[in-house]
């Protein structure tokens, strides 16, 4: 039913999580980034920015296949399509959808370049590392007092907002964040990693 084109990063994975917990049927087509795999002509006609993750809905509303790319705009057209993880009423999805804009603004962009200058980089440039660190820890405080008051970022429930936040906090050690040290970050993450669909999606 759904043609999920992904590999194994925290935005693929989001999109993974949220076809487990929904139940949806797909097949799964692993596109290598390291290989270039995102560029092939096949791939770009799907997604014309050559990135992961994209999905091909081949039951959408109007009967005809709906191609969907950027990890945000998927979770919402997944959660629309499904009436899952985003509420209808207008208090509450506001607060989901800036949670999970929190995400795609700043906590995988940030992360992201943490990850870059301390793992990655062919050479160590402390500006770099300094920089992304510093707000990658500011972004963790920001989450670790909100989960203070709340079970999950947006509400007490589970929503999109967690399932795109997650795959990034799950990389901590990539970033050099010992989670004990943001104890509200630490008892979310480890309760929802424990969730079996999300378990069966960060496999990959």
């Amino acid at each position: 039913m759904i043609d999920f084109y992904t590999w194994s990063t925290p935005n693929g994975r989001k999109v993974a999580i949220m076809l487990e917990e929904c139940g949806l049927a797909y097949t799964t087509h692993k596109i290598d980034i390291g290989k270039n795999d995102q560029f092939a002509p096949a791939f770009l006609a799907v997604n014309p920015n050559g990135k992961i993750p994209a999905i091909v809905d081949h039951a959408a509303a109007d009967g005809k296949p709906l191609a969907v790319f950027e990890s945000g705009a998927i979770l919402i057209y997944l959660a629309e399509k499904t009436g899952k993880f985003l509420p209808g009423e207008p208090r509450a999805r506001a607060s989901v959808l800036q949670w999970l804009m929190f995400q795609m603004g700043g906590v995988g962009p940030m992360f992201g370049q943490a990850h870059h200058f301390i793992k990655f980089a062919p050479e160590k440039v402390p500006y770099g590392i300094a920089r992304y660190s510093k707000e990658t820890r500011r972004l963790y405080g920001v989450m670790d007092k909100r989960l203070g008051e709340s079970a999950y970022l947006a509400s007490g429930d589970f929503t999109i907002a967690d399932m795109a936040t997650v795959p990034w906090v799950a990389r901590h050690s990539y970033h050099e964040v010992d989670l004990a040290e943001f104890p509200n970050v630490k008892r979310w993450h480890d309760a929802i990693l424990a969730r079996a669909a999300v378990a069966k999606a960060m496999a990959f």
